[in-house]
């Protein structure tokens, strides 16, 4: 018999407790402004794929069709169907995200991928700045024609010259305390970090302090991030030519940095810095630099300047949980259209984003960090939930949510001592018979104290 009302089975599935970061009403919205609306009422309506793609970005091992049942299961068989829903083929479920295309999954990332910390948020501001971090990371694409036209491979040391998988860019401004990517651009795997950085700009607020590694900074990018007001503090290299203006108090000094040497050598066109420039010792020769637009040492000393770039390593904590956890290490990204990568590629980090803000608010309401909670079992909470807990009724997601909760709250990490080196992937069959000399017996964190270089 036909059902009292339209509805179908399909309208009903969501992501679980993340249903709270992408309700519905906010994705058919997203979907319209995207003039992705079907004309006629299908199977898979856009709504359904939205949240299927997301799917998709949360259980990465999972195939087209089993990610769909994941979706579907723990519905119960409601009064308003005639008949049990039939998951679609993989051939309808791939015409459906080709009919979606990118533009609402990156609409979708861009409307709800805002700063999470609140003034309670313990370790996410500094002087009354928001702290932030910039950086970049590649991604392995699906080894197709149309990916390598589109994104380009990078070459390799073997003997065809060329690495295994095509890639994409990804560089990202992200909030330091909580790990929530605020701002992403996806390019070529050419593309310099520099010139998609550029494009990120518009994200900084003047309540903000950005972090920022060295292979970063040029003038025109330092002039651009500080004319949205936010406070800069961003390494350089050592061979940057730095004159000393005036010598501070605290052992740092004024400088003026320019566009050009031309420039440089009129001393015309320059903008007033501050440098501070420290060691790390226990073994450690090499001398660190530090740029920043906080030029009154009464407001920040630079011993704290100097403690405060190791905030920086943050956004590499948060690219690991991207790539080694949600993606897990050796996923390679499924789409095998340009268009279907971009789409993946959003939808990872609107999934990352999600997780990220439940952690925020487990981690809010206990009055405990951020990094106490576990980005791990956070996700198996997610993953459990949109099983469990699909439909969207809001008792339902409440319910979803106090499960997350408790079970977050549990067992909480113990307190995470700040990093100073890089991140060292270890890998079966390195290709590297030896570390890096500061990779081979790094100190332990807490040993690591900046040495301010004074003279």
């Amino acid at each position: 018999m036909k059902p009292e009302t339209d509805q179908r089975l399909s309208d009903h599935i969501s992501i679980g407790v993340l249903t709270r970061v992408f309700s519905p009403d906010l994705v058919d919205r997203i979907v319209t402004e995207s003039g992705r609306t079907e004309k006629r009422h299908r199977l898979l309506p856009a709504r359904v794929v939205v949240y299927y793609v997301l799917g998709l970005a949360l259980f990465s091992d999972a195939s087209y069709e089993e990610v769909m049942r994941m979706l579907v299961e723990g519905l119960s068989w409601a009064g308003d169907w005639a008949k049990s829903w039939n998951v679609p083929t993989k051939a309808a479920l791939f015409k459906a995200r080709v009919r979606l295309g990118a533009q609402p999954l990156r609409a979708l990332f861009c409307e709800t991928a805002t700063p999470l910390a609140t003034k309670r948020t313990r370790g996410a501001w500094f002087k009354g700045r928001r702290l932030m971090s910039i950086d970049g990371t590649c991604l392995d694409i699906a080894d197709t024609e149309a990916n390598v036209a589109a994104f380009g491979r990078p070459g390799s040391a073997r003997e065809d010259r060329v690495s295994a998988f095509p890639q994409i860019r990804v560089v990202g401004v992200a909030e330091c305390a909580t790990h929530a990517i605020v701002d992403a651009v996806i390019g070529k795997y050419s593309d310099a970090e520099q010139r998609l950085a550029a494009t990120l700009m518009d994200s900084l607020a003047p309540d903000m302090l950005l972090l920022a590694d060295r292979g970063f900074f040029s003038f025109a990018l330092w002039e651009k991030a500080r004319a949205t007001g936010a406070d800069l503090l961003w390494r350089t290299k050592s061979s940057h030519v730095l004159s000393v203006k005036r010598r501070l108090g605290d052992g740092s000094y004024l400088s003026t940095i320019y566009p050009s040497t031309r420039d440089r050598r009129h001393d015309t066109n320059g903008a007033r810095v501050r440098v501070v420039e420290y060691s790390l010792g226990d073994g450690d020769d090499a001398t660190y630099r530090l740029l920043s637009t906080m030029l009154d040492p009464k407001l920040a000393s630079a011993s704290e300047l100097a403690a405060l770039y190791r905030e920086r390593w943050e956004f590499e904590t948060a690219l690991d949980e991207l790539k080694s956890h949600q993606r897990s290490p050796r996923v390679v990204l499924r789409s095998k259209m340009p268009d279907g990568v971009l789409q993946e590629a959003y939808a990872y980090l609107c999934v990352h984003y999600a997780i990220r803000w439940l952690m925020h608010s487990v981690a809010l309401s206990a009055g405990e960090d951020p990094d106490r909670v576990s980005f791990t079992r956070t996700l198996r909470v997610a993953r459990r939930s949109t099983a469990s807990h699909p439909g969207f009724p809001p008792q339902v997601l409440d319910a979803a949510q106090r499960q997350a909760t408790s079970e977050l709250l549990f067992e909480l990490l113990p307190t995470r001592r700040h990093r100073s080196n890089p991140r060292v992937v270890k890998r079966k069959m390195s290709n590297y018979g030896v570390k890096r000399p500061e990779h081979r017996n790094p100190p332990r964190p807490s040993q690591r104290i900046p040495t301010i270089i004074s003279a």
